[in-house]
């Protein structure tokens, strides 16, 4: 059972975990068309999911998620604990 921390905004984060770990490199565009959302909501999601550890910035405008974020899909991180890494 997934354990969401009480910064994410569900189920646009699970949605756009869920779509990255299909293994793909993805920009916004492309995850809010797949899931039903608008591109800047997805943008702005994005930049907390990767101060979070969750997903990883690639290149300019592309993303992958990371191991913690895998391991979060799998129920074996409980987000409550995680800790941005704001710069």
């Amino acid at each position: 059972m997934r354990k969401p921390g009480d910064w994410m905004q569900n189920p646009t984060d699970e949605r756009i975990l869920e779509v990255l770990s299909t293994g793909l490199e993805l920009g916004p565009t492309t995850i809010a068309r797949n899931i039903g959302r608008h591109r800047t909501g997805v943008n702005r999601r994005l930049s907390t999911l990767v101060d979070y550890g969750l997903v990883k910035r690639i290149d300019e405008g592309y993303y992958e998620i990371t191991d913690l974020g895998e391991a979060y899909l799998e129920g074996e991180i409980d987000a409550t604990e995680l800790d941005a890494d704001e710069e």
